[in-house]
């Protein structure tokens, strides 16, 4: 029996057969993406998809183990039971700290250790690499936007070379004012798909949390184009779960 496919699923498209995207989550303040990032964990290791096809690669700089445990958990993913079987690999990177003089030998090093969990195991099966999240990745190289630049363009050749789905999560207001702007611009580029929670315009609402603004760059034609699309709706963050509906659906 198929699970019934959501405005978020719909958007995001990613039953197609293409492999090798990028996924970026952008949130604020206001509106935390987590619920975003929690829903496609729990997709990339969805029990449809069978021990042999699939495998998730989490580097958390945000929370432990056990946060994301807990939260899966009440969705109905037991993310220890998965780590036992080896389908979730956890990088627990909540305590990476690079020295001033070795930002990029820091992250060459972490680099080295998701590439290597990559080529173990990517014979025949999909591979899934979550990074939560590229914000607190930069605090880890003090600051060093170039450096996590170059580092995200390696894990962007994964995508390439073995076909590794890629998602990761921004703050965009950190960078909402000066020069550090340019910082989500790179990831916009970067990213196949991209994901933005925002407040609604119109002000807090005890029905509607946020609205979210996808825009999916699509798959590349036979003419070397792509069509992208861009979606619009609101969500409503529940206990267990997230409600999608478009503007006006409810009274």
């Amino acid at each position: 029996m198929n699970r019934p496919v959501s405005l978020l699923d719909d958007a995001l498209n990613l039953e197609s057969t293409q492999k090798g995207r990028v996924v970026l989550v952008e949130d604020c303040v206001e509106t935390s993406g987590a619920f975003v990032l929690h829903h496609l964990i729990k997709r990339f290791l969805s029990p449809n998809l069978s021990a042999s096809d699939s495998i998730v690669l989490f580097v958390a700089f945000a929370q432990p183990f056990s946060h994301y445990d807990r939260v899966l958990r009440k969705m109905g993913c037991n993310l220890a039971a998965l780590r036992e079987t080896k389908r979730l690999l956890f990088f627990d990177m909540l305590m990476l700290e690079c020295p001033d003089d070795g930002v990029e030998g820091g992250l060459i090093a972490l680099y080295g250790n998701i590439q290597k969990a990559v080529e173990v195991n990517s014979s025949n099966k999909n591979i899934t690499l979550i990074i939560d999240d590229i914000s607190l990745l930069e605090v880890a190289a003090n600051g060093s936007t170039k450096d996590v630049l170059n580092f995200m363009h390696y894990c962007h050749t994964l995508t390439a070379q073995f076909g590794c789905t890629i998602i990761t999560v921004l703050h965009e207001d950190i960078y909402s004012s000066g020069d550090g702007f340019t910082f989500p611009l790179q990831m916009e580029y970067l990213a196949d798909i991209t994901i933005k929670t925002e407040p609604l315009i119109t002000g807090l609402a005890a029905d509607v949390h946020g609205q979210l603004t996808i825009l999916n760059k699509g798959m590349i034609d036979g003419f070397g184009s792509s069509k992208g699309k861009i979606h619009n709706f609101h969500y409503k963050i529940k206990e267990n779960s997230v409600d999608y509906f478009y503007p006006g659906s409810r009274s």
